[in-house]
């Protein structure tokens, strides 16, 4: 499927991140035993003209007969209140997707299109908490639009496709999972965010910690060995998420697997022939930029 090219702000994600997240949507899951491989939903913003209808099916590239559901503000709202402002979430529903399902193993590829605040890697790792998987997901809208309304439409679309039910505590923490790393990441950046929260995850789904205690240690550790600051206000706000998740039917087990196979991924990667080559392309880079800023500081000194 051909996807138009990115906007300029996603240039600022950084290539070691855009590795391991390549990885990550190409990790394997287990179809639903009720979606075929091939079978497209698309959702559609209830609020677009059909004008903007139109346009974002063309930038799809949606087959024609695709079912075709719409999702409106009332259900973004109930899942984003008390998340992020009002304001932020709007009074149109305007964010569209199609989910394409794909053949077991192939693991959740997303791409995304006018989405501003919310980056791929963070909708993945929402979704994987939400249980979706093995499928190729589109995310767009006419104009530029933050993306956080999107995911509702998301696993609307993907209970009917694999007509399997995504319980409601699970789709708000995922939701809310979704805001704290797009929040985090504009203070620690984005690729630390979305480390940082999978990271907790892996460990949370092999250890569960039994009190508050264990898990603000927790957290506090995977942010030291990642080298993040956090403010104790962030600390608070993710004990709070990580309270829910362990309250949630959250599948424990395939989250940990999906994870704990893209780290194995990773590393065959790396020992390939591409791996080594894309490596030693990152160091060709590094050394380019690093001269160039030698050369600088030695032009300002004459």
């Amino acid at each position: 499927m051909h996807f138009r090219k990115q906007e300029a702000s996603y240039v600022k994600r950084t290539i070691a991140s855009s590795l391991l997240w390549a990885v990550l949507l190409a990790s394997p899951g287990i179809a639903a035993a009720d979606a075929a491989p091939g079978d497209v939903i698309v959702t559609l913003g209830e609020n677009l003209t059909n004008e903007q209808k139109q346009k974002v099916l063309d930038e799809m590239k949606a087959p024609d007969g695709a079912q075709t559901i719409t999702v409106s503000n009332v259900e973004e709202h109930k899942y984003l209140d008390g998340l992020i402002p009002k304001a932020q979430i709007g009074t149109r529903a305007i964010s569209s997707s199609m989910i394409t399902i794909k053949e077991p193993g192939s693991g959740l590829h997303v791409e995304t299109h006018n989405i501003t605040w919310v980056t791929k890697e963070m909708y993945t790792n929402a979704l994987i908490t939400a249980g979706v998987k093995d499928a190729d997901i589109y995310i767009t809208a006419p104009f530029p639009v933050s993306g956080t309304a999107a995911l509702t439409g998301l696993m609307k679309a993907y209970e009917i496709s694999s007509d399997q039910a995504i319980p409601d505590d699970v789709k708000k923490v995922a939701n809310e999972e979704m805001v704290q790393t797009a929040k985090l990441a504009d203070s620690i950046g984005a690729d630390k965010a979305v480390a940082l929260l999978a990271k907790i995850k892996q460990e949370i789904a092999n250890n569960p910690p039994q009190t508050d205690a264990d898990l603000r240690a927790l957290i506090e550790k995977i942010a030291n060995d990642l080298g993040i600051t956090l403010s104790e206000n962030e600390i608070n706000n993710l004990i709070s998420l990580f309270h829910k998740m362990q309250n949630a039917h959250i599948n424990w087990d395939q989250v940990n697997d999906q994870l704990s196979k893209a780290k194995e991924q990773l590393s065959a990667f790396l020992q390939s022939e591409e791996g080594k080559t894309f490596i030693q392309n990152l160091i060709d880079i590094f050394k380019e930029i690093w001269n160039a800023i030698k050369s600088a500081f030695s032009s300002n000194q004459q």
